[in-house]
């Protein structure tokens, strides 16, 4: 009888083993059917920086917009709702010259991002986490960029992301764990400045 058992054990792990063919395809996690129309509430700032929110808000709308797969409208109309607000804000100098003058910075925004339906009132997907950053030269070296600039380029990622995260669904972006979110910008180390005489 145990003979047998483990013929049978042996018998099915070698079916288990050949199947190659076999791979885990999840369903596609598609924007609900009654979401026609979309509308992009002004993002929230919950950082000290003024006047983030309007460029992000706009730079999402004109993404929805270049995609073409879901109509703007205003929220009156829409069906789903992207709600969102910008979390931190961290610039950071990384690179100095001799003189202690910041030639390199890192420029690292985070975002929350959610879909609302409005008809089942609740939240199709939500991304706590979303996070772009940018590794820049100062304007003054060649090449480099102003703080504005570096702005303008994570604004257009980050609209990409809510975008793709909207159309493609879940997998295409994700947030970043709530375990590695950066710590006040006043954590960030400083540099030693010595007087010499």
């Amino acid at each position: 009888m145990k003979k047998l058992i483990l013929l049978a054990a042996a018998a099915c792990l070698a079916g288990c083993a050949s199947g190659g063919d076999i791979i885990y395809k999840p369903a596609a996690q598609t924007m609900p059917a009654n979401i026609k129309m979309i509308a992009v509430r002004p993002f929230a700032n919950k950082t000290q920086q003024f006047g983030l929110e309007e460029k992000l808000t706009l730079k999402v709308v004109e993404e929805f917009l270049k995609n073409g797969e879901y109509s703007i409208s205003p929220e009156s109309a829409a069906q789903g709702v992207i709600v969102g607000e910008i979390t931190h804000y961290i610039l950071t100098p990384i690179q100095y010259d001799v003189n202690m003058v910041p030639t390199v910075y890192k420029l690292n925004i985070l975002a929350a991002v959610r879909l609302l339906d409005k008809e089942q009132n609740r939240y199709v997907w939500e991304e706590p986490a979303l996070q772009v950053t940018k590794i820049y030269s100062a304007a003054n070296l060649p090449g480099g960029l102003n703080e504005q600039q570096a702005r303008e380029y994570l604004w257009e990622i980050l609209a990409k992301d809510v975008v793709l995260r909207s159309v493609s669904g879940f997998g295409s972006v994700s947030s970043t764990s709530k375990k590695k979110l950066p710590g006040p910008a006043s954590a960030a180390p400083q540099p030693a400045v010595t007087n010499n005489p």
